[in-house]
């Protein structure tokens, strides 16, 4: 599998939020506004590729060759919950009003299972430290693009005569569903 292909495949065939569903309160959350929505997804880009660099290289040089792989879930959480900590100290620092207007969902990046679940696929699908990265950042790009996607509609759904019932949770949800149809197009593609 050439790194293009795994980079195009986790950005948009396999896109974690819209085919297989990871991530789903971020990108519910933040997703009401274009520029908080581009600022977690700069965040979980951040967090998933450096996460994916330092859990496959603990995985493939520390974890595999001393057979203590049934460790990786623990460490992986371990390496992600530092990265976010990280993330957090230097956005309240450097930006305090994108770290304002986050609130809750930054510190939920640590606990947002798209962030474990590259970690772990990397892992399944044996990459190695480069496949591993190149499939982090398709994957937090695919992220970016789901979610920052999602806060335009739902900010061009504000001035839309919606009936009363679908106004919303039901709208988003709706509307989550359609792109996730539309990315499912991307699965005829082939290199």
């Amino acid at each position: 599998m050439t790194l293009f292909t795994i980079l195009f495949t986790a950005a948009l065939v396999n896109n974690f939020v819209l085919s297989q569903f990871l991530g789903i309160c971020p990108f519910l959350g933040v997703s009401k506004k274009v520029e908080t929505a581009a600022g977690m997804g700069g965040a979980v880009i951040f967090v998933i590729t450096i996460a994916s660099v330092c859990t496959s290289t603990l995985y493939n040089l520390l974890l595999k060759p001393n057979d203590l792989e049934y460790l990786n879930t623990i460490v992986f959480i371990l390496v992600i919950a530092a990265l976010v900590q990280f993330v957090e100290m230097v956005l309240k620092k450097m930006m305090p009003a994108l770290y304002k207007s986050l609130g809750v969902y930054l510190p939920l990046i640590t606990t947002n299972c798209a962030v474990l679940g590259v970690a772990l696929l990397s892992v399944q699908n044996d990459y190695g430290i480069l496949e591993s990265t190149i499939n982090g950042i398709g994957a937090s790009v695919g992220f970016f693009l789901a979610i920052v996607l999602m806060a335009g509609i739902r900010e061009k759904l504000e001035n839309c005569n919606i009936p009363e019932v679908f106004k919303g949770t039901p709208i988003v949800l709706i509307t989550a569903g359609l792109m996730a149809i539309a990315f499912c197009g991307f699965g005829g593609v082939s290199f």
